[in-house]
């Protein structure tokens, strides 16, 4: 078994400054030519201090590139027919270029309907049902960001899915489903296992994959013994555990147990530091995209 320290990091803090950097480029020449900044319209409902958090995110990487944004903050008890107004008006408004309505959104909001209400030319997350349609025949319009991040760790990092019996822990409409296609793609050609609550022996799947995703949503939930040995391993999972040792009282811990699984894999991603800021990077290429087709000519 290699020693933990020859288990190479898949750094994200340096994959997306290197997206941020492209997205700055293109929209400088972009902004040059006459036309206006992208703009990208958020709405948060209700307080949810990792929602909050992400959305700061999400500003700060759009405020680097030159992307213009405004955060619509709706109190937690804003009714659905509110929300879907301001979906419509946003939608109406020719000067917003994507839409982005941050998960979970509040119980009592049914979040399909609100995602099937954004105009899906504007649906920078890719989880419109056309979107996801068109995904799935081969010709995106815009790519989720998290499978969309993923798949670019990989290029970038010079990881060749093609051949990889590659498992993902998660079926999820945001991670699990959008990847699997993307990885079944003739561009890729993965042999690909979902595996979900109701799998049997989930481990004997785990344990055999080349590339294993986790995104179970489950602190430490993947340990070494269900990774092979010399296997690729990204972890999508960010997961709040109580830590009195930190200031915060609590630290940010992946679907992975790190310590664990490192020892074993050849390539690992961190949490933090990992998928997370891919997301966010592969949201603005998808925001540059939305004003590049608004300004296309019909």
């Amino acid at each position: 078994m290699p020693d933990s320290s020859d288990a190479d990091l898949i750094d994200g803090r340096v994959l997306a400054q290197a997206v941020r950097d492209e997205v700055q480029s293109a929209i400088e020449e972009w902004t040059q030519s006459g036309r206006r900044a992208p703009f990208l319209s958020a709405v948060l409902v209700g307080d949810n201090p990792a929602s909050e958090a992400y959305v700061r995110g999400k500003e700060k990487d759009a405020a680097e590139v030159g992307i213009e944004t405004e955060t619509h903050h709706l109190d937690a008890a804003t009714l659905q027919g509110d929300l879907l107004d301001l979906v419509n008006e946003l939608n109406a408004d020719p000067s917003v270029d994507g839409i982005l309505v941050q998960l979970p959104l509040p119980d009592h909001i049914d979040e399909q309907t609100i995602i099937d209400a954004v105009d899906p030319s504007k649906d920078v997350d890719g989880f419109h049902p056309e979107n996801l349609g068109r995904l799935m025949r081969g010709s995106p319009r815009y790519i989720p960001a998290t499978p969309y991040g993923i798949m670019q760790m990989l290029s970038r990092c010079d990881i060749d899915p093609e051949g990889m019996d590659a498992v993902i822990v998660g079926r999820s409409n945001i991670v699990g489903k959008p990847l699997a296609n993307l990885l079944l793609r003739r561009t890729a050609n993965a042999t690909v296992t979902v595996c979900h609550s109701r799998t049997q022996d989930l481990a004997a799947h785990t344990r055999r994959a080349d590339l294993l995703v986790a995104a179970a949503g489950q602190a430490a939930f993947i340990d070494g013994g269900m990774v092979k040995e010399g296997a690729v391993v990204i972890d999508v999972g960010i997961n709040r555990v109580e830590d009195s040792s930190t200031e915060r009282g609590y630290r940010l811990v992946g679907d992975v147990d790190f310590d664990d699984v490192r020892p074993r894999a050849a390539r690992i991603t961190p949490v933090p530091g990992g998928v997370g800021l891919m997301t966010r990077a592969m949201l603005l290429k998808n925001t540059l995209k939305a004003a590049q087709l608004r300004a296309a000519p019909e």
